[in-house]
């Protein structure tokens, strides 16, 4: 059996699929990165291992996220994608007339627009943590609600309080100040994630047009507070579809898989017991003065990338 694998890499969690022929998701992960993303795609690695079936051959790797490079560089892999294509592929495979993408992560927010099937237009959300689920899991640490629970409480909610919702600071001083004068615990969720779809829709999504249908993924999209909240706001149904949490890297998997390579680069699982490390220096070629990533595997160089004018890149092993 032939299979293919997507590996997501972001600055919260780690995301790794594992598609065959057909697109069946044959297994797949979603855990915390910890700020480890090496270590991330190993533990991945070791944990799939055991789930691959018997007689499938991993014969294409690509890897998505904010840490795509530095997990294709250790993984080996045949294809290296930005989020917004990964999305919209994955997406497209399981909703192909869906022509709104939300996605909102650990610590960015993304809309994706589609046009039979094909990213057209994006924007995204990278320099505030409104709304993103950082944010949502400092505020239920500090009222005492595990994050699971929080949607639970917004849809108890009668009539939600409005909380300010420009910034992180702005809005956890509002709730602050909203608990203090007594609103119900619950009024205070449901107007925090009120005042959070208004953030997306007033900052990342502001001059996009939004047609339905609209897929919501992403971490925070199991949080069905925030999913009524965008239902009310836009008075258009939400879809969250099944792997909601993984789709880039189910994306990644599909798109890998249509690229068909020839013979795969994958290093195999036994880079999860190898020693990878990573440093950076600064070339001091030209005025750009570019900080040049160096990885390597056993003490072995495998790879140098961020360089502008591929002085050092260009001397990547083949």
């Amino acid at each position: 059996m032939k299979t293919y694998l997507g590996i997501d890499v972001g600055s919260i969690s780690t995301k790794l699929v594992l598609i065959d022929e057909k697109n069946q998701v044959l297994s797949y992960f979603y855990f915390r990165t910890e700020g480890n993303p090496i270590k991330a795609v190993q533990e991945g690695l070791k944990k799939l291992k055991k789930q691959v079936p018997e007689g499938a051959e991993i014969v294409g790797v690509g890897t998505t996220g904010s840490a795509r490079y530095l997990a294709g560089v250790i993984t080996g892999a045949d294809l290296i994608k930005n989020e917004i294509t990964a999305h919209a592929k994955g997406v497209n495979c399981f909703i192909p007339d869906a022509r709104t993408v939300i996605e909102i992560g650990g610590q960015d927010s993304k809309i994706i627009i589609l046009e039979n099937g094909v990213a057209v237009d994006f924007a995204m959300q990278t320099v505030c943590a409104a709304g993103t689920g950082s944010f949502l899991d400092a505020q239920s640490f500090r009222l005492g609600i595990p994050i699971e629970k929080f949607g639970d409480f917004a849809l108890k909610s009668k009539k939600p309080t409005i909380v300010a919702s420009r910034c992180t600071i702005f809005a956890e001083s509002d709730m602050i100040h909203k608990q203090q004068i007594g609103h119900p615990i619950e009024d205070i969720i449901a107007g925090l994630c009120h005042g959070l779809v208004r953030n997306f829709l007033n900052n990342v999504a502001r001059g996009k047009n939004i047609q339905p249908p609209i897929v919501f993924l992403g971490g925070v999209s199991k949080n069905i507070g925030m999913r009524k909240a965008f239902e009310e706001t836009l008075g258009q149904k939400i879809i969250v579809p099944k792997y909601n949490t993984v789709m880039g890297a189910l994306g990644t998997a599909i798109l890998v898989k249509e690229l068909v390579p020839k013979k795969t680069k994958f290093l195999g699982f036994g880079i999860s017991n190898k020693e990878i490390k990573c440093t950076s220096f600064q070339c001091k070629g030209c005025p750009n003065q570019c900080e040049v990533i160096e990885a390597r595997i056993d003490g072995k160089i495998v790879a140098r990338w961020g360089d502008r004018c591929g002085k050092w890149s260009n001397l990547n092993p083949q």
